[in-house]
């Protein structure tokens, strides 16, 4: 593959789209059951929705408003070992929140941005302004990733938010592999993403502060979250919808190691919400 330092950016003012159609997971060198395949499918499909697009930052601060500490500490893990990156890969780049953060906190930094639905990485380039014109947005299925960043090479790191627990274990065990290639020497993978508990009680326990909190912050504004019953039927349906399948946090740290990263270790974590990652020997 060819290093992305040798590479000048595109067009400044025309940040390049590219789209991809989603093939078989196989394809990523990986196996999958067809409900599994089925799930992650969904999770596209749900962000092709205009509606679900048009509301998704205002749900997120009221479902998950870690993820406001959560990309700080991505965007702390890179300052503090990284001086200044010169390529980011994001997967999963939605709105661009992380996205956003890191072009602001690294004003050299350059950035391939990966979705699954256009409508996400539109709103994404109108988000950033003027830092789009720093971003090569490409439209494709993460099951993909290896024909998404065909001649990309030498990135310094490779971070996600909120998106890899759409995949199976399967194809997030393939998808990290993929990721580890992309990497430079030295380079990090950072994933701030929701895990499961280790065992079904405090899972449960887990679910019903979840929805105790969010029924708190919605303060009876958001007739979805009203009380915790019609919250907790609100969230399965959600993550019906969206093909959610988050793993166990050993099952996620195993696929780091697996993958051939080292210092893998968790940086923050809040019941079921972490940043975890691992970096790519040197040699």
């Amino acid at each position: 593959m060819a290093d992305l330092r040798s590479r000048g950016l595109r067009t400044p003012q025309a940040p390049l789209f590219r789209v991809l159609g989603a093939g078989p997971l196989s394809e990523l060198g990986g196996s999958c059951t067809h409900s599994a395949m089925a799930d992650a499918n969904k999770s596209i499909a749900a962000y092709d929705d205009l509606h679900r697009v048009a509301s998704y930052d205002a749900d997120m601060d009221i479902m998950h408003p870690n993820r406001h500490r959560m990309a700080d500490v991505i965007v702390e893990v890179l300052a503090a070992n990284v001086l200044t990156p010169s390529w980011v890969l994001d997967l999963g780049t939605g709105t661009g929140f992380l996205l956003g953060r890191l072009l602001k906190r690294f004003s050299e930094t350059r950035a391939v941005a990966v979705d699954g639905a256009r409508p996400m990485l539109e709103l994404a380039r109108a988000r950033l302004g003027d830092l789009a014109e720093r971003v090569d947005f490409r439209v494709g299925d993460f099951r993909e990733l290896a024909g998404i960043c065909a001649g990309i090479g030498g990135v310094d790191a490779v971070v996600s938010s909120f998106a890899l627990h759409h995949l199976p274990t399967e194809a997030k065990s393939a998808l990290t592999k993929t990721a580890f290639a992309l990497l430079a020497p030295g380079g990090w993978f950072l994933s701030a993403d929701l895990i499961l508990a280790e065992d079904d009680f405090v899972e449960e326990l887990t679910q019903q502060m979840r929805a105790r909190g969010i029924v708190g912050r919605a303060v009876g504004r958001d007739a979805r979250f009203l009380d915790e019953a019609g919250t907790r039927s609100f969230l399965r349906r959600l993550e019906e919808n969206e093909g959610d399948q988050p793993q166990r946090l050993t099952s996620d740290l195993a696929t780091l190691e697996q993958a051939g990263f080292e210092h893998v270790a968790v940086f923050w974590r809040d019941t079921r919400e972490v940043v975890m990652g691992g970096v790519k020997p040197r040699g």
